[in-house]
This record gives structure tokens, sequence and C-alpha cells, in this order.
């Protein structure tokens, strides 16, 4: 069996090596799932739901196993993994048990009897740049519906995803329910997506290779969810509280190196107020210290890999090739930070909304700020890109801002700094995705509708 090299974003230098399946292993563990699926799929929701509550207090007695199976591949300082990686996780694994108790398998419409069933055998395919959570938002809702997961974790954060499996294997989950298959997109998240015993095929990562599991998924007619990209646009009205509003996007664009798909980092201000808004992001993104995972002052790591660097130093140059201009930051590594993979935050302002850094994800810490001119402007160009995953609308008037927050194409939309709602469907509009992950919405993809129509003579209750 080949192997994963897994690298230290913080030094650049290898540091573990996991066993990587093969598209033969894949098929075999398609057939094992879809055997224990079938018990399973009969054990009782509340009993499912416990399976996933013990787990949860299993991985909260493994902290530190999970906060280094997640820094040492991902980078992130360790004293904010807990916050960042974990609490999330472990939240989902018990508001999803909460959940799902409360769902009804069935219900009486008209002369019919309306039955939820599990879907069958679930393909969990997550990326890296929060490996935790992005597993148990497929795994546990695909749990707690009755279905059966094969999990592939990202090829650069693997180790976590193990952790996962041995906390719901000592919760009581049946052997061969669940099973982890570490490999690369290329072979096992291919053969993956496009194998015809799998049901449903659960994939977060970019649009780009979104389009191709969606593909392959497709020559089976297979299922398909999708949490992919985004380019999400935080509208600040004219009367907004300017401060809070650039705090709040500077945080967003920040946290995890810039690597999160909801960060806000269009920043879209009224012209009258651009100067007040471009010394406010100055001031929160150069007070922004990146640093070495063991350093205790560290605001954020590296970013996952070279090529990723690479990249996010390309859109830095491109943008300002474009004629947009760097306020804060700009290429090169920060100060001291020679090895491993780091950037430097960065602020753009004279940012046409069709510049290249104003449409396409960069995944990094970089913010562009847009001049508006009024609220149907805003909304404009606020919709502008091929994305719609999350969005900001800031005002003094609640109501105003509201009503601005309706009209946006996008999935989420957070006003005046209203916190993320962990139970809330999550997913998005366009280029963003297909399906909603979180909550209800999140367990519902994984089950399937069966109607009974009884005859009219029939009382139904």
């Amino acid at each position: 069996m080949a192997g994963l090299t897994l690298v230290d974003p913080c030094a650049g230098e290898p540091f573990a090596e996991v066993p990587a399946v093969s598209a033969a292993d894949v098929d075999a563990a398609v057939a094992a799932a879809a055997k224990a699926g079938t018990d399973w799929s009969r054990v009782p929701i509340a009993e499912r739901a416990g399976v996933l509550r013990r787990a949860a207090d299993e991985l909260d007695r493994r902290r530190a196993d999970l906060v280094e199976a997640i820094t040492m591949p991902l980078g992130l300082p360790r004293r904010l993994v807990p916050g960042v990686q974990l609490a999330s996780a472990l939240g989902t694994l018990r508001s999803t048990a909460e959940l799902a108790e409360r769902m009804a398998e069935e219900e009486v419409v008209g002369n019919s009897y309306v039955r939820r069933e599990p879907a069958g055998v679930v393909a969990a395919i997550t990326p890296w740049n929060y490996p935790l959570m992005q597993s148990v938002n497929k795994v546990a809702p695909a749990l707690v519906a009755g279905c059966p997961v094969l999990l592939k974790p990202s090829e650069l954060t693997p180790l976590d995803a193990f952790v996962l499996a041995e906390a719901l294997a000592v919760a009581g989950l049946p052997e061969g329910v669940l099973r982890v298959l570490p490999g690369t997109g290329r072979e096992a998240g291919r053969a993956l997506a496009g194998h015809p015993g799998v049901d449903v095929v659960s994939f977060t990562g970019s649009t780009e290779v979104g389009r191709q599991v969606a593909a392959l998924a497709a020559a089976t007619v297979t299922r398909a969810l999708l949490e992919l990209g985004g380019k999400s646009a935080s509208i600040l009205l004219d009367d907004a509280d300017v401060a809070a509003a650039v705090a709040h996007c500077a945080r967003t664009v920040i946290v995890n190196s810039g690597q999160t798909c909801t960060a806000l980092t269009r920043l879209l201000v009224p012209r009258s107020r651009l100067a007040e808004a471009e010394e406010c992001a100055v001031a929160a993104l150069s007070a922004a210290r990146p640093g070495h995972r063991d350093d205790p002052a560290a605001d954020l790591g590296p970013v996952i890999s070279a090529r990723q660097r690479d990249t996010v130093e390309g859109h830095i140059l491109a943008g300002t090739a474009a004629g947009a201009r760097p306020i804060t930051g700009g290429p090169g590594a920060p100060e001291g930070l020679d090895r491993g993979f780091y950037v430097r935050p960065t602020v753009f302002t004279g940012v046409d909304p069709r510049m290249a850094i104003a449409q396409q994800e960069i995944f990094g810490p970089v913010l562009v700020i847009i001049a508006h001119d009024g609220d149907d402007d805003a909304v404009r160009i606020a919709d502008g890109t091929p994305y719609g995953l999350s969005g900001a609308v800031w005002s003094g008037d609640v109501q105003r801002a509201l009503r601005v927050a309706r009209r946006l194409r996008t999935g989420q939309v957070s006003v005046n700094g209203g916190p993320f709602n962990p139970v809330a469907p999550f997913g998005g509009y366009k280029q963003s995705g297909i399906g909603r992950e979180k909550g209800l919405y999140g367990i519902e993809e994984f089950t399937e509708l069966k109607a009974i129509q009884m005859p009219l003579s029939e009382e139904i209750s």
C-alpha cells in the first residue's frame, strides 16, 4: 500500500507517513459498508443518537490527541485549536443527536404514510482546512440517519479522522459502519465519487474539484452534496458602525490563516466612509501576528502548503499589477519566518469589483475593500461573483440591514455581527454548492422519502 507524506507547514519538512488506499481498497470498503449498513439502518434513532453523544464525550477526553492531530499537519497555533477547530465539531455531534430524536421517521399525509429512510452508503470526502469539523458535519448526520459512512479525509490532514473513528468505536458504533479511507483525491476520491455502490457523495472543497465530483456522481445518478467555494461580502451601509464592522470582517480573514470558505474577504464600504474603513482595516490586519504553532502570541499560522503560499502570493502580485493598492502586507514572508509557508496579512483598496482579487477565492489572509454608492449598488456588487456562500450586512438600523440581507443571493447572512448558528442550514447558492449541512436540514440530506399509499377505506393515524 502506497503512503502519504505529511508535511509540517511551520517548517516545510515531512513529519509523518500515512498509508493510502487504492481504488481496489475502495471497492472492498463499499461492499463491506453496504453489508454493515443493513443492520445499522434498523437500529432505533435514539440508540444511534446515543452513540454520537458518547463519542463527543470520548473526544472531549482526547482533546490533547486531537490538538496534536490537527496542529501538526495544519500549522494552526496550538492555543487556538480548541476554539477554532474542536468546539464546533463537538457541538455538532451533540446537537445532531438531540435534533435526530425529534425528527419524525414517519408521518401521515392524506391516505399515505410518508417515511424517512436511510439513503444508503455515504462517501464523505472532506477538506484540509477544518478537518475534524468537516468530517463531523458529514459523519454525524449520516450515521444518525442510519447510513454507513466511508470517510476520505484530505491527504494533507488525515490524522484527526482516525481519532474520530476510534471515539465512535468506543462509543458503541458497530464495526464496519464507519471506515476511514486515507488516500489521494486522484485515486481514492475519484473511486468513491464514481462508485456505483455509493448512494450519496458528500464533498467539501473547491468549486473546481466539486464540478469533477458532480460529474463522476452523475454517471450513476448518485446524489451529490457539494459545499464549495466562497467570496463573501461584508456590506457596510452608510449608517454602520465602521470600526465594529471592519473588526468583525478582519477576524474572519485572519482566522485559520484565511483558509475559511465563509471568510468575509470583500469589504463593501460607502464611498463617503472609505478612508475610515481603510484605517480600521490596516490597524486590524497589521496587528495580526503570524507565528509558529508554539508561539503563544501568534494570531495565525502558515498556510497549508508551499503551493497554497505561492497561490496566495500570486493573487497579491496580480492584484497590484491590475491597479489595486496594497495598504498593508504584500508579497514575501513575514519578518523572522523564512521557514515554512507563511504569508503576510494583506489589505487592498482601490479595488474594481471585476478584478480577479475581487472575484476569485484566494484562501489566504487577504482582504479587498470596494467602494459602493448606496444599498442597491452594494447588493449588485455583493451578488456579482459566481459564489453565494456567506455574507454580512451592517447598519445602525437593524431592520434596514435585514431588508438588504433578504435581497442577497447567498446561503447565510450575518446582520450586525449575528453569530453563526450551528443548527441553521449551512450551504451555498450558485457555484458555492448544492445541498445543506447542519441541523435537521443536514440529517434530511442523508434520507430518502417513501410514500406508502393506503386504501381510502382504511383509517390511518
